[in-house]
C-alpha cells in the first residue's frame, strides 16, 4: 500500500526491451534507497513495481510486464525521462494522502494548464466508464500523488486539480505539458459506494429504471448526478 505522498523523483538511467517484459534501471534521490531489498514495492509514477536488482547505493532495476506497458504511461517513457516514487508505506506509518493500491485504473490525456497566483491548475481527462466515481472536494491519484479533485465535468469529460508550491517542487508535474499521459487511480472508497448505490437503485427501480433515466437525460443530468459528494468518504 501506498500513501500518495510523493517521496522524490527518480531518474530513468536505462530501458531493457525483451520478450514482452522491459526492465527499467532508476537513480534515485540519495537516501530513498536506504533498506531497500529486492522484492520490496516502489510506486513509480502511480504504478507498483517490484525491485528486481539493487543497482548501486542509489539505483535499482524493475521489470514491467506488456500488460503493464499497455495500460499505464510506462510504454512511452524514454531514458533520461522522470518519475514520481514513493516507497510502499510501513505498519503504523501515517497515511498524509489516501491509501493507494498502486494499481493504475486507466492511462490519460493533460488536457490544459493554466496557473493562478502561486498554483498551476491541471484540467485532466476522464474516459467515460470511470467518470461516475470522480467528485469535486473527493481525492484522486495521479501520477502516484495523492490530490483533490477542485472540479470535474462528467459531461465534457474531465477534472481538474491545483498544485501548491511544494507539490510542484516535489513531483515531475511542473515539467508536464498539454497532451502528455498521466497515470491516475480512482479512490477505491468512493467507488464502491457510487458501485453499491448503483446497484441498489436498479434493485429497486426495477423497470422503471429505464425510464427515469430518460426522464433525467431530457434535463442534462444522469443517475450518477443524484449521488451527492458530501454523502462520500472523505
Amino acid at each position: 500500500m501506498f500513501t500518495g505522498i510523493i517521496q522524490g523523483v527518480a531518474k530513468i538511467a536505462a530501458i531493457q526491451d525483451r520478450e514482452g517484459l522491459r526492465t527499467f534501471a532508476l537513480e534515485f534521490p540519495p537516501g530513498f534507497c536506504q533498506d531497500l531489498a529486492i522484492g520490496a514495492s516502489v510506486s513509480v509514477d502511480g504504478v507498483c513495481l517490484t525491485v528486481t536488482e539493487l543497482l548501486s547505493p542509489t539505483a535499482a532495476s524493475f521489470d514491467v510486464m506488456q500488460q503493464s506497458l499497455n495500460i499505464t504511461t510506462l510504454g512511452g517513457y524514454a531514458q533520461a525521462g522522470e518519475v514520481n516514487v514513493e516507497r510502499a508505506a510501513k505498519d503504523g506509518a501515517e497515511i498524509g494522502g489516501h491509501p493507494l493500491s498502486g494499481h493504475v485504473d486507466f492511462a490519460t490525456t493533460l488536457l490544459s494548464v493554466r496557473h493562478s497566483d502561486n498554483n498551476r491548475v491541471l484540467r485532466i481527462g476522464i474516459p467515460p466508464a470511470f467518470r461516475k466515481y470522480v467528485f469535486a472536494k473527493g481525492y484522486i491519484a495521479v501520477n502516484g500523488a495523492s490530490l483533490t479533485v477542485a472540479e470535474v465535468n462528467r459531461a465534457e469529460g474531465w477534472f481538474e486539480v491545483w498544485l501548491i508550491p511544494e507539490t510542484r517542487r516535489a513531483t515531475v508535474f511542473e515539467q508536464k505539458q498539454p497532451g502528455d499521459a498521466l497515470n491516475v487511480e480512482i479512490e477505491r472508497a468512493t467507488q464502491v459506494v457510487v458501485d453499491t448505490v448503483r446497484e441498489t437503485v436498479q434493485e429497486t427501480l426495477g423497470k422503471l429504471q429505464p425510464v427515469l433515466e430518460a426522464i433525467l437525460k431530457e434535463k442534462g443530468l444522469t443517475l450518477d448526478d443524484l449521488i451527492e459528494p458530501n454523502e462520500l468518504p472523505q
